[in-house]
């Protein structure tokens, strides 16, 4: 099965993606799209959740594209077989259901990234890297929806308050804690570098560094860390 070329630059192979989805037409036009993307080598295309299972073990892949609502095995628990039996391969949720209900069980299931399947191709390719590089694949929309349920829902430890002025925790420097900022409000590693005039690697040596301080593991952790302390507010928070 053929595949996009490799649009990362030299020393970088495509990302090898298993697309699985119950309804051949989408199915079919999903496959026929990531072959016109760069970096994106599709290896196999399953019906439903067990025969993303069994590609999976077969093909090792670097990413399934999971829809949700399949026959015999849905898309969470094929998520969350897949994540306890190959944990090399990670998981990006592409469905047309974006509501809470599908949303969290696949993420508890260990599903990196959520996509709905109004995304474009450049998303795609977007979220597929960045859970090839550890960080959460999640579309705009998804990601403003989960900062609001963790708005809502509070941070169950006590909280440790916003930081005094011209204080900033763990050792964050203020460039940091700016770029944390842009983090907590859903902006991408490319935006932020487009809106501090830097690199996207310089960008990406900031995440590391403030992830590395604040004992964070992934974007959304780090969101809520920035409201904990003040750096960003959250969805609805009054201007005081």
């Amino acid at each position: 099965m053929t595949g996009g070329t490799d649009g990362g630059g030299a020393g970088r192979r495509a990302a090898r993606v298993v697309v699985a989805d119950d309804q051949t037409v989408v199915r079919e036009g999903i496959v026929m799209l990531l072959g016109l993307l760069p970096g994106i080598e599709v290896v196999g295309a399953a019906a439903d959740g067990l025969e993303a299972v069994r590609l999976v073990a077969e093909k090792a892949p670097d990413v399934v594209l999971m829809d949700l609502r399949m026959p015999r095995c849905d898309g969470v628990e094929a998520t969350r077989r897949i994540r306890a039996e190959h944990p090399a391969t990670q998981v990006v949720v592409l469905t047309t259901y974006g509501d809470d209900g599908s949303l969290f069980p696949a993420l508890q299931a260990g599903a990196r990234g959520y996509l709905t399947k109004d995304a474009g191709g450049e998303e795609i390719v977007r979220a597929v890297e960045h859970v090839m590089s550890g960080q959460a694949g999640l579309s705009p929309k998804v990601q403003l929806r989960l900062l609001e349920r963790l708005s809502a829902e509070g941070d169950p430890r006590p909280a440790a308050g916003p930081v005094a002025p011209g204080e900033l925790p763990d050792g964050l420097t203020a460039r940091e804690a700016e770029v944390l900022a842009l983090v907590a409000e859903g902006m991408t590693n490319a935006e932020i570098a487009r809106r501090l005039h830097v690199s996207t690697a310089t960008v990406k040596t900031h995440i590391n560094n403030l992830f590395a301080k604040t004992g964070v593991r992934d974007r959304a952790q780090a969101v809520r860390y920035a409201f904990r302390y003040g750096i960003a507010r959250p969805p609805g928070a009054p201007i005081t």
